[in-house]
């Protein structure tokens, strides 16, 4: 550790934080107390622990005889570091370090940050909030800020009588002091990391306490918006008692609240007890939300509460372990959603979903540029860059694939025995390939290892030959790179046709190629039997066509596969976009809402790449390709219908509306996007949300001053990013432009700014000239958009695939530094791929059309 200058020393340890803070709201400043009990173990010269942003007033080591040093305190900043000295070493012993200190309420959405929102009534309001993942507890207290430096928090707060106040544990007792003040005094927490401490000041009510077998559990939010908390208080209650259940373990703390604020960098976060919440993944009206929106709501409540276990109370040794924390979450966040409301088949669209999820993994993952789930990590920057779509999406996707494979009970009775064995300490990764190796009998370890410590997945290739499947794998690359050998150990599930029926056969596939003798003829095969395995399968032309025949015996997911694959091969230049749209035909009668979106989402990307005189022809062809379901379903929503259905019709309306720029859909369309705006509640939400981005791709003047009204006098959260999306839609350059400036002067919320951006750079019209805007203002990009947010801009990038265009992303980044080099440098090669597939595919396409 010596040789990393971002961890501290070991010889001086914390047991127990003693907190007392008072922010000033209006000056944006606070004042703190730290009292820490350690233990220093051997002899030192100096104690080193974290601070940033910090201006320590005082520094005294008190000893258990009562005696005080007074010490000098010396702040480095380059390393976030504290270094207090005296007039002699240190001796080993027990001890209570006292500190005095004064810092910022910051705008850049972490440490203890300062908040402001127009409140229900139009006036503005201020609250203090905090976030500390991964090392910013240091700009809120003096700290070990390091996740294995575990201590007991005593939180105080000194806040205004007439503001409302939460920390991690459960109120004890409040007494007023000078100036209209009140001391609050919270119950200890469990030995915890620094980085889930929270407190939130600010004016909030909290709902009425729903008691969980024995927890006390409440929805905390801006005065007003109680009528927003119902749907996710049921949602709470149910997951807090399914995760218990499933864990065998009682909930680790003394309470749960969920807080709501208007300005968070993240979904969520998992502070114990008191997890903070963005708006919109908390707040919630069912009468004027979609599918989509509730079920967000369901999976971070589960996110958030599956940590209180696999997180909290075990916690990954070091940063490069965050996987751990992150992919078991929402690995958990599934199961659980999936409990609760089965009817949304919650694992076919973690299939399909962008971002963290599967599908975003499995795109970053097919880049060279890809990085292993864990590997070394060093600065806080590296621990930050650590949250993306493969610590979440392949690492939840990897472990689904073993839980299938080993038996969901097997699986969770390893899991439950890690948690037992390391409770309140830290792990590592071979911890829980331990406790799952011992549950199972299997060497999970040895097969896991290859997909958590190594980039990128496997293609798998299969064919048939009388009695004998012929497998072969290699690494699946966007850009191919023929020197590399890489290879896995893949648990496969292939389900088998014979003579006597259809069965699953288990194997861990290990070498480069493989034979399974099955017996007797092979009729067909499916080479990732339920769909869950993490890795592309290539068909030869015959199997493939046996598939298509069976498609009424193969289950939704392997439907689902099967078609995103072979878009797979398309991306990578081993097949062309017209053995696509010709495979597509065969799920013109496909009825599950995930597969349709799927498709119609790969429709899009394909009609990026279209030259300009092709697009009228491949509008056309996705019109034949819709139409028939989209008239099926209509505008108007039945009675009979599930969720899944009302959330279906609305991707045929936008496929129909923006891809195939249908005119009498976007006639249609537009009343409805009226409709919408005026009286919500009169519309059902999918159809409502599907007018709005259908009349935004064709928007007049008029209909982007519409959107912009509506965006900023939204009453739910929901409808208020609805509203934002369709604003940041339009195809007009001029009206990019003026968004883009909202997102420097602050009218576009900081915690927006850089999605916003992201989802304008990709529009075929306007995306140039919001990319030549970015590259003229990044200085003020990088000084306005939050240090933890800024890396989202890059998600744009991949849609410029325009060679010129490219080109000039290209040269800008070459001379341009930023925080998250990994995440650009993945950016910028499926930048490349997108090109290259633009450049392979614009002559085929033509004659296709």
């Amino acid at each position: 550790m010596s040789d990393n200058l971002y961890r501290l020393p070991r010889a001086v340890v914390p047991s127990r934080y003693h907190l007392r803070l008072e922010p000033d709201l209006e000056s944006a400043t606070f004042s703190g107390i730290a009292n820490i009990e350690i233990e220093i173990a051997a002899p030192v010269d100096e104690i080193v622990l974290n601070a940033a942003e910090l201006t320590i007033g005082s520094a005294a080591l008190v000893g258990p005889d009562g005696s005080t040093r007074d010490l000098s305190a010396r702040l480095d900043d380059p390393t976030e570091r504290l270094h207090l000295t005296a007039d002699g070493p240190f001796t080993p012993g027990m001890f209570e370090l006292r500190l005095t200190y004064d810092g910022i309420l910051n705008d850049q959405l972490r440490g203890f940050y300062r908040s402001t929102f127009t409140d229900v009534d139009g006036n503005e309001q201020t609250i203090a909030t905090t976030q500390f993942e991964a090392t910013d507890a240091r700009r809120a207290f003096p700290c070990w800020d390091e996740p294995d430096f575990k201590a007991v928090f005593s939180v105080t707060l000194v806040v205004p009588n007439h503001l409302f106040a939460v920390s991690n544990g459960a109120e004890l007792s409040r007494e007023p002091t000078t100036g209209d003040k009140v001391v609050i005094r919270y119950a200890d927490t469990m030995r915890m990391s620094t980085y889930l401490v929270a407190f939130v000041v600010g004016p909030f009510e909290a709902t009425q306490p729903v008691d969980v077998d024995g927890v006390p559990l409440r929805i905390v939010a801006p005065i007003g918006k109680q009528h927003l908390t119902p749907f996710a208080l049921e949602a709470g209650a149910f997951c807090l008692k399914w995760l218990s259940d499933y864990y065998g373990i009682p909930y680790p703390g003394d309470k749960v609240d969920f807080i709501a604020v208007p300005d968070f960098a993240f979904g969520a976060m998992e502070n114990l007890g008191a997890i903070i919440y963005r708006e919109t993944a908390l707040l919630v009206d069912p009468a004027t939300s979609g599918l989509a929106e509730q079920r967000r709501v369901v999976d971070v409540i589960a996110h958030e509460l599956a940590h209180m276990w696999f997180g909290d109370l075990v916690t990954m040794h070091w940063w490069e372990g965050i996987w751990l924390n992150e992919a078991f979450a929402s690995f958990m966040e599934m199961k659980a959603t999936e409990a609760m409301h089965p009817e949304w088949d919650r694992w076919i669209a973690f299939a399909v979903d962008p971002g963290a999820e599967r599908s975003g993994a499995l795109t970053v993952d097919a880049l060279s540029s890809s990085r292993p789930v864990e590997f070394p990590v060093e600065s806080p920057d590296e621990a930050n860059e650590m949250f993306d779509a493969l610590t979440y999406g392949k690492g939840s996707a990897v472990l689904r694939m073993m839980e299938q494979f080993l038996g969901e009970e097997v699986f969770r009775t390893g899991v439950g025995d890690y948690l037992r064995t390391h409770a309140y300490a830290n792990t590592v990764t071979r911890d829980l390939w331990a406790a799952l190796d011992a549950a199972s009998g299997r060497p999970v370890g040895e097969i896991m290892d290859t997909w958590i410590l190594q980039a990128g997945y496997p293609q798998v290739d299969i064919g048939v030959h009388d009695t004998t499947i012929r497998l072969s794998q290699s690494r699946f690359l966007f850009i191919d790179d023929e020197t590399d050998t890489t290879t896995w150990r893949i648990p496969m599930q292939l389900k088998v046709a014979t003579p006597s029926g259809v069965k699953v056969h288990k194997i861990v596939m290990e070498q480069p190629t493989e034979t399974v003798d099955i017996g007797e003829p092979v009729h067909w095969v499916i080479a990732n039997a339920g769909g869950h395995g993490f890795y592309r399968t290539h068909y030869t032309p015959d199997l493939l066509e046996e598939l298509i025949d069976h498609f009424e015996v193969l289950t939704p997911l392997e439907r689902f596969t099967l078609l995103d694959d072979t878009f797979a091969f398309v991306r990578n230049g081993h097949m062309e976009a017209g053995a696509f749209l010709r495979l597509a035909t065969a799920y013109a009668d496909e009825h599950h809402q995930a597969i349709w979106q799927m498709l119609i989402s790969h429709l899009g990307s394909l009609q990026r790449i279209v030259p300009d005189e092709l697009l009228d022809a491949y509008r056309a062809r996705i019109s034949v390709l819709i139409a028939h379901k989209a008239a099926e379903f209509g505008w108007e929503p039945r009675d009979d219908e599930t969720d899944l259905d009302r959330h279906l019709r609305g991707n045929l309306l936008r496929g129909m509306g923006i891809l195939a720029a249908d005119a009498d859909t976007i006639a249609e369309a537009r009343p409805r996007a009226g409709q919408l705006i005026e009286d919500p509640q009169s519309i059902d939400a999918d159809v409502g949300q599907a007018a709005l981005f259908i009349t935004a791709s064709a928007a007049t003047e008029a209909d982007f001053d519409r959107f912009v009204e509506a965006y900023e006098t939204a009453h739910t959260p929901q409808l208020r990013q609805r509203f934002l999306q369709a604003v940041c839609s339009v195809d007009d350059p001029e009206r990019a432009a003026t968004v883009f400036d909202w997102t420097l002067a602050g009218r576009v919320r900081t915690q927006d700014a850089a999605w916003v951006t992201a989802r304008m750079l990709t529009n075929r019209k306007s995306g140039p000239s919001v990319w030549r805007l970015l590259r003229t203002h990044w200085a003020d990009v990088v000084k306005t958009y939050p240090k933890v947010t800024l890396r989202n801009v890059f998600e744009g990038l991949p849609a410029l695939s325009k060679p010129e265009i490219a080109a000039d992303i290209e040269a800008f980044f070459a001379e341009t530094s930023v925080d998250s080099p990994k995440t650009l440098a993945q950016k910028l090669e499926l930048l490349r791929a997108n090109v290259a597939l633009r450049t392979r595919e614009a002559e085929r396409l033509g004659r296709h059309l």
